[in-house]
């Protein structure tokens, strides 16, 4: 069922206190802006339906534009990333995302749009508790894997607020059954401590072949083991 953030706001606030709760309530989100998108996952949908107790991926375009079956041959994956899209998008929308699929574990990247639209680290990690919320109350014991806000060359301007986001992230998956939290923030930097430019598109934002395999050879095992 979608519901607006508020409703979830208030769950957050019963359960997480008022500051997470007013990060929720504050986040901008423009969830019309995205209706071409849901049409064609709905066709798509009723065309080919996938599989029910899948692994599904949600998220922006590092996930839209991951070859999970490259990546993943021997895996049900199902892919529903939105290039462009925040966390507060995948709230809104997770019915036709996530919870009509029934999946067995949920992937989600998201969170790299929200800093550089100018989110704070607290409201990114708030919009992460709004989509638990949201899961959880339809898919109580479903695992959700985040995979942690990448270190990119096109934004590293703003590395301090992401690592800020990750640890926030990374502790709310530390104190909660079933989150688990993937660190590729570390793998993805060289020697320098500089994003190695060798897993990026030419743009310096877009991961290229070597990146997700990088991020396949991460995640894979958190695919394997995240239910036990």
């Amino acid at each position: 069922m979608r519901q607006p953030l508020a409703i979830f706001a208030a769950f957050l606030l019963f359960c997480f206190g008022a500051s997470t709760a007013a990060a929720v309530q504050t986040s901008p989100c423009e969830p019309q802006r995205w209706a071409p998108e849901m049409a064609a996952f709905e066709k798509q949908d009723a065309q080919s339906p996938p599989p029910k107790r899948g692994l599904l991926f949600v998220g922006s375009s590092s996930i839209r534009l991951w070859d999970l079956e490259k990546s993943f041959p021997e895996l049900p994956a199902i892919n529903r990333g939105f290039g462009g899209s925040q966390l507060c998008d995948s709230v809104h929308h997770a019915e036709l995302l996530v919870l009509k699929h029934q999946p067995a574990k949920i992937v989600v990247y998201a969170g790299d749009n929200d800093i550089a639209a100018g989110k704070s680290p607290e409201q990114v990690a708030g919009d992460f508790q709004a989509l638990v919320a949201t899961v959880r109350a339809a898919l109580p014991r479903t695992p959700i894997i985040y995979i942690a806000i990448k270190p990119s060359i096109a934004r590293w301007k703003l590395a301090e607020k992401m690592k800020r986001a990750n640890k926030l992230i990374e502790a709310q998956c530390a104190k909660n059954e079933g989150l688990h939290f993937v660190d590729v923030w570390r793998p993805m930097l060289g020697d320098d401590g500089q994003p190695r430019r060798e897993l990026f598109r030419d743009d310096g934002l877009h991961l290229n072949d070597a990146g997700y395999a990088l991020w396949a050879e991460l995640v894979k095992p958190m695919l394997l083991d995240a239910a036990k």
